[in-house]
């Protein structure tokens, strides 16, 4: 009994080659997995403790390698997640000199703007993501002036998102999130390039045509009914495509409705030259916007082209319009461009809390020139002067005011 089931464990497992004793089983190495009843009946004590010892070394082998292949399969699937996190980031150091009419003074600053984030995909249909911006909490401007004796530095939760794309090239995400809709030419007469709103949006992008709906909150929390929450709403569909051999076109139309009439400033208690009543928004913003951008190439050069129109149709001085154009772009070391944009924009055109907090001191009511060229010294590191040219008060005040900004950056970003 004992010699046949040693029989059929030997017969279970593929064991390396023994030799047996004489008088015995053949004295040549023998598999001990080809070891016959027969065999094994002959065998002596001497061939049984042989296959005995075998068999022990043979299980010894197969829990290393069961071990390995665990080890193997635990640094691919953690090596698989390494795989799925994306970092990011970017600093940047301006020094800045600004002449406004408005406070009669010079004003020179030095300022930082660091940011860094992390992206992870957590499945083939979730993603999810964390940021972190110097700064306060002003929801258009992540700079942070230097001073206070070296003191430290604010650090705010820039993003927080989840991003589930539910159908292909369908993507619900909710969150505080990066501004999801276009900005022709990243010109700032709506949206600041700063500015992260919270709630949520969907998007349908197929390459070609493009499509994006959203609600988000100016306040969510209504304050256990004392108050009603503020909500804004906003859609825009655009055409990406090619007209002809290295150039591509643009296009585009948007709607936001804003509606806080009769709301105070949800932001310091500005208007930003908004039009107010008793401290009140005097208008809801129902605003239509038109883009266009052209990119082409010149004499090599990559270039583009954008026009920008907006108009609300909830007030009087409610249009403005920007128009400019951008030659090269300063990513790889040796690289440079050169922009320009004029920008004119009546005081209820848009809702002025959100718009480009740079040009004219941030707002509406303001218009004239930008100017803006980079040189990159090193890859995605780059120098660059921005000198704005404005006025403002044209629609508010009895006369127009001077705004004059130079700006010397420092850039970097990583990702």
């Amino acid at each position: 009994m004992k010699r046949t089931a040693i029989c059929l464990a030997v017969s279970a497992l593929t064991l390396s080659p023994v030799t047996f004793a004489a008088g015995g089983m053949q004295d040549t190495p023998v598999s001990v997995s080809a070891i016959t009843a027969d065999q094994l009946a002959n065998a002596n004590v001497d061939d049984l403790k042989k296959i005995i010892l075998a068999l022990s070394h043979r299980v010894e082998n197969m829990e290393t390698q069961t071990t390995e292949i665990r080890g193997i399969a635990t640094a691919k699937s953690k090596g698989d997640w390494a795989e799925r996190i994306k970092w990011h980031g970017d600093f940047r150091y301006r020094f800045e000199t600004i002449d406004n009419d408005r406070t009669d003074e010079d004003r020179n600053r030095n300022r930082i703007r660091a940011r860094i984030g992390v992206t992870a995909q957590v499945t083939d249909d979730v993603k999810a993501g964390v940021a972190l911006a110097s700064g306060s909490d002003d929801p258009v401007s992540s700079n942070q002036s230097l001073g206070g004796g070296g003191s430290t530095k604010g650090i705010n939760l820039d993003m927080a998102f989840i991003d589930w794309s539910f159908a292909e090239n369908l993507h619900l995400v909710a969150g505080k999130t990066k501004n999801p809709f276009y900005k022709v030419g990243k010109n700032g007469l709506i949206w600041d390039g700063d500015y992260r709103p919270e709630g949520a949006h969907v998007s349908y992008d197929n390459g070609t045509f493009w499509a994006i709906a959203g609600y988000h909150f100016l306040e969510s929390d209504n304050k256990g009914g004392d108050q009603d929450a503020e909500e804004m709403y906003g859609t825009q569909v655009g055409y990406k495509g090619a007209i002809a051999d290295n150039m591509k076109v643009k296009v585009g139309a948007s709607y936001f409705y804003i509606p806080v009439e009769g709301s105070a400033s949800f932001v310091d208690g500005d208007f930003f030259g908004n039009s107010s009543v008793g401290g009140m928004h005097e208008f809801d913003y129902e605003t239509l916007e038109l883009f266009a951008e052209l990119n082409t190439k010149i004499a090599g050069v990559k270039t583009t082209f954008f026009a920008d129109y907006v108009k609300n149709s909830d007030a009087d001085e409610d249009t403005g319009f920007a128009l400019g154009f951008k030659l090269g772009k300063a990513k790889n070391k040796g690289d440079w461009q050169f922009g320009y944009t004029y920008e004119d924009l009546e005081a209820d055109a848009v809702f002025a809390a959100f718009t480009d907090s740079d040009f004219g001191g941030g707002g509406t009511d303001v218009k004239g020139h930008k100017f803006n060229t980079a040189y990159a010294f090193s890859k995605n590191t780059s120098l660059s002067i921005t000198y704005f040219d404005n006025e403002y008060g044209e629609h508010t005040r009895s006369e127009e005011l001077d705004f004059d900004r130079l700006q010397v950056d420092i850039k970097t970003k990583f990702k």
